[in-house]
């Protein structure tokens, strides 16, 4: 099931770190099947509010994104985004191409 790894980007300081970090993010990705799908857009909000940027990084399965995350590939440049960035990041699973909006309803017994 592929999985994701879904970051909300605000205040972001560009300069000479996020560059860098832009520069080596993409071979951090590729041992583990990342690639984006969303990279710095920034919706189109219909309801509530919104600032900042979205990134949606699509894995094959949750243990890749872990793995991806956790790599010292990664870890090395982290900070580079952290240090001049506020973000929330997380994962989560995707649904089969079959799923429908009442499937959910079968988790909640």
């Amino acid at each position: 099931m592929s999985a994701y790894a879904v970051g909300h980007l605000r205040n972001v300081t560009m300069g000479p770190a996020i560059v860098e970090y832009l520069e080596r993010i993409d071979a951090t990705l590729a041992p583990f099947g990342g690639r984006f799908l969303i990279h710095g857009g920034v919706p189109e909000t219909v309801e509530g509010t919104w600032e900042g940027h979205l990134v949606v990084i699509q894995f094959p399965d949750l243990e890749q994104v872990r793995a991806w995350y956790a790599s010292p590939a990664y870890r090395a440049i982290l900070r580079l985004r952290t240090d001049h960035s506020d973000s929330v990041v997380f994962f989560c699973e995707g649904v089969p191409e079959d799923h429908r909006a009442t499937d959910v309803l079968e988790d909640e017994g």
